[in-house]
């Protein structure tokens, strides 16, 4: 079986393992619970979580040639780098980008540590129970109350709410790693045309080999708009729908804790602690994004800057109009969108709407009352 293959089937497997023992279970659970507002928003806040994770895995897989591409040119781009200053840059950035995909990983281990001993500790006091309890209830085709039907499907639901995890960290790192790679080129393409300037204001080239190195740059300059915007396009729409989601999914998970605080019931610290961790990988995932796309939109648009900071006016009047063209095509920001109408950013990221989601808890609780 070819390496194409294997990986085609893997994906079908995860894909199944989601959509049959997490996703539809956790939907139709919501579905029964019609009704109970409180069992209601805590299957709505599990499937929220994995759609979110089943959008982003088909999404990539959709997306694999022209995503590969973008990988290619990642790698390509450390092979030929040579100057220290640059290597420097790029090193500096992709530091920033692995404290975010740690952060995130760690706030999702977390969650997944208290996710397993919740579930684990479930399986252990209902072993002697007539009625054996899923993860996620749900009426399946073959019976699960035999042996070992009833182990195999409950591990198989676990490796669904793992799988469901990584696949959103590891999607959420790798877009955020791209969009920072990115960052660092056009740090390194500004330094490349201020020197450039540099040198022919100190007469150290002639006016054609300038425009000849012009040229690269600009050539350069638009590869890396071209790979901005294929990332945007690639995951515009994933993120439209992650932003409505990320949003509802604050709003259920504050709601979980809020009723266990407010009904004194008595539920166990290892609960309380697994809905603080999700709230927090939540949080860290809207983040990673927010700042990945607010350090692209400035990079971008830094560009522009530094080409009036540069020594422009210590050259030919002809060679200085040549600089016009790209510092008017780095006027437009490049963006990272949800479904080309929200700009993800950290003024994104820091408003948000507090107090619609307090009117729509309120609004929960009288509903209940």
């Amino acid at each position: 079986m070819s390496e194409s293959h294997q990986y085609s089937l893997r994906l079908l497997i995860i894909t199944c393992i989601l959509c049959l023992y997490v996703f539809m279970p956790q939907v139709t659970n919501m579905i029964l619970a019609w009704g109970n507002v409180t069992r209601m928003v805590e299957n709505i806040a599990s499937a929220n979580y994995s759609m979110l994770a089943l959008c982003k895995l088909v999404c990539t897989w959709y997306h694999g040639k022209t995503l590969r591409m973008l990988m290619t040119s990642v790698v390509t781009d450390w092979m030929i780098s040579k100057n220290d200053e640059d290597r420097s840059t790029m090193l500096n950035i992709a530091r920033h980008g692995r404290t975010l995909s740690f952060r995130c990983y760690i706030t999702s281990s977390g969650a997944l540590l208290f996710y397993l001993y919740i579930n684990i500790m479930k399986i252990y006091r209902n072993i002697h129970q007539p009625h054996w309890i899923l993860v996620y209830h749900f009426a399946y085709f073959y019976n699960i109350r035999k042996s070992p039907n009833y182990e195999i499907t409950y591990v198989i639901q676990l490796l669904g709410g793992i799988y469901t995890a990584f696949i959103n960290s590891t999607v959420d790192s790798f877009i955020s790693i791209l969009l920072l790679h990115i960052c660092a080129q056009l740090i390194n393409l500004r330094s490349a045309l201020n020197n450039l300037v540099d040198e022919l204001a100190k007469k150290s080239i002639s006016s054609a080999e300038f425009k000849k190195r012009l040229a690269t740059i600009t050539v350069r300059h638009e590869h890396l708009i071209s790979n901005a915007k294929t990332i945007d396009d690639c995951y515009s729409t994933v993120l439209f729908i992650n932003m409505f989601a990320v949003t509802f999914q604050l709003c259920f998970q504050a709601f979980q804790i809020f009723t266990m605080i407010t009904s004194n019931l008595n539920i166990s610290v290892m609960r309380v602690s697994f809905l603080s961790f999700y709230v927090l990988l939540v949080i860290s995932h809207l983040y990673i994004y927010c700042y990945s796309a607010e350090r692209l939109l400035i990079e971008s648009t830094s560009m522009a800057y530094g080409m009036y900071e540069c020594k422009w006016y210590d050259i030919s009047p002809k060679d200085a109009k040549n600089l016009m063209f790209m510092a008017y095509r780095s006027t437009i920001p490049l963006k990272l969108t949800a479904g080309k109408f929200g700009t993800f950013s950290l003024e994104m990221f820091a408003t948000v709407r507090y107090k619609k989601k307090l009117l729509y808890l309120l609004y929960i609780f009288k509903l209940i009352k």
